[in-house]
C-alpha cells in the first residue's frame, strides 16, 4: 500500500498537491528518470517471484511498478517526445528563441549564428550580459536582420557581478519599438533572486514580451521559487503576451498556476502543444529524454504555436535552447 501511494505521487503529484513540495518537486522534474526507477523496481520484483514466500508481495510490487511506469509513458506521449523541426516560416509568423546561456559559456558569435539559423524574431537570454547582447545585435545588423537590445541587471551596483543577475532580450525591429518597464529595472515587480524582464510595445501594438528567469528550487529557496512562479503566472493576464526563458519548472510544477486552460496564467506552453513537452532542456549533458524540461516558450490565446524544437547543440551552456513558431490565432 505504501509503495502504491508513493507511485501515485510520482505519477501525478498534482492530485496530492505535492508538486511544489521538497523533495517531490525535485524527484518529478524528470519523468523519464522516475519511469526508469519504477522499471528497475519491476525487474527486482520479477526476480523475487522465484522466492515462494515472497511471491505474493513481489507480484503486487511488480503490478504497481508497471502501472506506474506505463502511466508516466502515457503522460509523456500526450506531451510529446520530440518533434523533428519547425514548419516553414510564414509572413505573419513570429519565431521565439529561449536560451539560458550560462553566462560566458556561449559566445556572442554562437548565439548570433543560432538566431540567424532559426530566423528568430524574439530572443530571451537569461544569464546573458548587456555587452554580449549588444555584440549580438551588431552581428544581426550586419547580417541584415537588425534587432533591439533590452536588458535588466538586478544588481547594477555590483561591478562584474555574476551574469545570473542579468537577463537580455533581443527583439526584431520588424516588431516595432519596445521598452522594458520600470518595475523590471528597479526590481519592484520581478522574480526575486535572478531577474526577469518585461518589455512592452511603445505604441501599444503587439504582444508584451516577458523574458523569464526563476530561481532554481533548491531546498533553501523553495519559498522564493514558488513566489517566482506566481509572479510569472501573473505576467499573462488577459491581453497579448509571450513568455520565454528559464522557468526552472516543468509542466507538473505549473499545474496550479494556469487560468482558463492556460499553463501559466492564460499562456499556453508551446512545446507541450507541438510535441516537445517531454524533451529535457537541462542539464544539456544528459540525453534529451532524461533531462528536465524547464525552459519554455508560452503565448496568450491570441497566438498559437504551430511548431517547436529543442536544439541538440547547447553551445557550451548547461541548457538547451528552445525555439517556437507562433502564428496569429484565428478569430
Amino acid at each position: 500500500m505504501l509503495f502504491a501511494i508513493a507511485t501515485a505521487i510520482l505519477v501525478w503529484p498534482q492530485f496530492f498537491q505535492l508538486e511544489l513540495t521538497f523533495p517531490i518537486a525535485q524527484i518529478v522534474a524528470s519523468r523519464a528518470a522516475a519511469a526508469v526507477g519504477l522499471l528497475v523496481v519491476a525487474v527486482l520484483a520479477a526476480l523475487l517471484l522465484f522466492a515462494r514466500p515472497l511471491r505474493g508481495f513481489a507480484a503486487s510490487i511488480l503490478i504497481v511498478a508497471l502501472i506506474g511506469a506505463g502511466s508516466i509513458g502515457a503522460i509523456g506521449a500526450v506531451r510529446g517526445y520530440g518533434a523533428p523541426s519547425l514548419p516553414d516560416k510564414t509572413d505573419g509568423a513570429v519565431r521565439v528563441l529561449s536560451w539560458n546561456t550560462a553566462g560566458a559559456a556561449v559566445s556572442a558569435e554562437t548565439i548570433a549564428g543560432v538566431i540567424a539559423d532559426q530566423q528568430a524574431d524574439v530572443v530571451a537570454l537569461p544569464e546573458t550580459s548587456e555587452e554580449v547582447g549588444e555584440q549580438i545585435a551588431i552581428m544581426m545588423r550586419e547580417a541584415g536582420r537588425p534587432m533591439w537590445v533590452h536588458h535588466v541587471n538586478i544588481r547594477p551596483d555590483v561591478p562584474d557581478g555574476p551574469q545570473a543577475w542579468q537577463t537580455t532580450i533581443l527583439i526584431s525591429v520588424d516588431l516595432g519599438e519596445y521598452s522594458v518597464i520600470d518595475s523590471s529595472r528597479d526590481g519592484s515587480s520581478n522574480t526575486g533572486s535572478v531577474p526577469s524582464a518585461v518589455a512592452m510595445p511603445v505604441d501599444g501594438t503587439g504582444p508584451t514580451i516577458v523574458a523569464v528567469h526563476a530561481v532554481a528550487p533548491r531546498q533553501d529557496a523553495m519559498a522564493q521559487w514558488r513566489s517566482d512562479l506566481e509572479w510569472i503566472a501573473d505576467q499573462c493576464p488577459e491581453g497579448e503576451f509571450i513568455l520565454a526563458g528559464d522557468f526552472n519548472a516543468t509542466l507538473d510544477h505549473m499545474a496550479s498556476f494556469g487560468v482558463d486552460g492556460g499553463t501559466m496564467g492564460r499562456c499556453v506552453d508551446a512545446a507541450a502543444s507541438t510535441g516537445n513537452g517531454m524533451v529535457g532542456t537541462w542539464p544539456a549533458k544528459l540525453p534529451r529524454l532524461v533531462g528536465a524540461p524547464i525552459d519554455h516558450i508560452m503565448s496568450s490565446p491570441q497566438w498559437k504555436a504551430t511548431g517547436s524544437v529543442v536544439l541538440e547543440d547547447s553551445g557550451g551552456s548547461d541548457h538547451r535552447a528552445v525555439v517556437a513558431q507562433l502564428e496569429r490565432a484565428s478569430r
